[in-house]
């Protein structure tokens, strides 16, 4: 059974930094796209970043490339994400998921999700 759990959410004022944890569980991390994404209320999930440990690929949404940087610990089967100089417009549900396969940035052709962590920036 694949799970995916996503730790690391909070409260933070704006410009401050987070870091977001997906532990994955019942796959083998090379063989899979593992990406982040977020909704926030009354919007649609958003693709944020994407890697594929099999290639070293990685892709970022250009509206957080340079503030926010995704790795991987294939040993503890864990996805990070930093967050840094982050605004107010950053509020969100972070998920994580996976796909088996290539580099995917369509959030629909995921086929495991995480249940999410909430994310505030607000002063």
């Amino acid at each position: 059974e694949v799970q995916l759990v996503e730790s690391g959410g909070g409260l933070v004022q704006p410009g401050g930094s987070l870091r977001l944890s997906c532990l994955a569980s019942g796959i083998t991390f090379d063989d899979y796209a593992i990406g982040w994404f977020r909704q926030a209320p009354g919007k649609g999930r958003e693709m944020l970043t994407c890697i594929t440990n099999n290639d070293d690929s990685i892709y970022y949404e250009p509206s957080v490339k340079g503030r926010f940087t995704a790795s991987t610990d294939n040993a503890k089967k864990t996805l990070a994400l930093q967050m840094s100089s982050l605004k107010p417009e950053d509020t969100a549900v972070y998920y994580c998921a996976a796909n088996p396969g290539q580099l995917l940035t369509i959030a629909t052709l995921y086929a495991y999700w995480g249940q999410g962590t909430q994310v505030t920036v607000s002063s």
